[in-house]
């Protein structure tokens, strides 16, 4: 861990794989509706794909859309915790520390996994080194004003119980930080945009239920570590409400995902290979153990 790391990654694995074992009903909707939109957005894209990469899909989701879709011949998933993967399905690596040999791969995927990094543009530059050239890169993280309802709830109702406050919502970035990222790690064609999602709750409660059933509670290392009274949650709850609620009387959640593509620099950007003219295979995009 370095010493300004802002997310605790260890945690966010725990609480990822208890949530996988829960298995709530209706847990995955984000995650299978951001499968549905990159699968739609490659669909778009007229070209095959010999060797693919899905980083942190966690659900397999994407990876479900995408062998449906026929349009990648070889997917390797890639995640923290074998107990996201089946048999011979992937490897167990970080999105920081990519196990991929240097233009080895055609596509990389990344669904909701990049925005917990704690070197976001280190790992942008190792998926830009591992595409070959004329490789493209399709990510969704979370973003913009993702979750503000409850961070603002939170945080007045903390100001106003104990007279100060700690982080309890992850900081999320905006398109223009966004994009940014991509043309400092050297893709060319970035192309950067925003879906915004608003879900609606009965109570704050049921919200926070939601985000623990996919493993994305408070992950962040300068959360308060103290025990928190169960006043904090109420009066937040009751600002919440106050705050938040539409003429129903049920509760406005903001989720703003920001989509991300780039490719590899190559002189015939705009030519894209043609089906079944690549020579490659999956194991040769894994780099061999010392």
């Amino acid at each position: 861990m370095t010493a300004n790391a802002p997310f605790d990654r260890a945690l966010i694995d725990r609480r990822r794989v208890r949530a996988a074992a829960r298995a709530a009903p209706g847990a995955s909707f984000l995650l299978d509706a951001v499968a549905d939109e990159l699968a739609e957005r490659l669909s778009l894209v007229q070209r095959q794909f010999a060797v693919g990469v899905e980083l942190a899909g966690h659900t397999g989701a994407l990876a479900a859309r995408l062998g449906r879709g026929g349009q990648v011949e070889r997917l390797l998933r890639i995640e923290r915790d074998a107990r996201f993967l089946g048999p011979g399905e992937g490897v167990v690596a970080d999105e920081e520390a990519l196990p991929l040999r240097d233009e080895s791969v055609d596509l990389v995927l990344s669904p909701l996994s990049l925005h917990l990094t704690n070197d976001t543009p280190g790992a942008l530059v190792q998926i830009r080194r591992a595409l070959r050239p004329d490789g493209l890169f399709l990510a969704a993280l979370l973003g913009g004003e993702t979750l503000n309802e409850l961070r603002a709830s939170l945080l007045a109702a903390e100001a106003e119980i104990s007279g100060g406050a700690s982080p309890r919502v992850a900081p999320f970035a905006d398109l223009r930080e966004a994009g940014g990222l991509l043309q400092r790690a050297g893709f060319a064609l970035p192309v950067i945009d925003q879906d915004r999602l608003t879900v609606r709750y009965a109570s704050m409660f049921e919200l926070m239920r939601d985000l623990r059933d996919m493993g994305m509670s408070n992950m962040l290392h300068a959360r308060a570590r103290r025990p928190v009274g169960r006043q904090l949650f109420f009066r937040a709850a009751e600002i919440y409400a106050e705050r938040f609620a539409d003429a129903d009387g049920r509760l406005r959640a903001t989720f703003d995902v920001v989509y991300l593509s780039g490719w590899k620099p190559h002189e015939s950007q705009q030519k894209p290979l043609k089906p079944g003219s690549a020579t490659h295979s999956l194991a040769e995009a894994l780099r061999p153990k010392d």
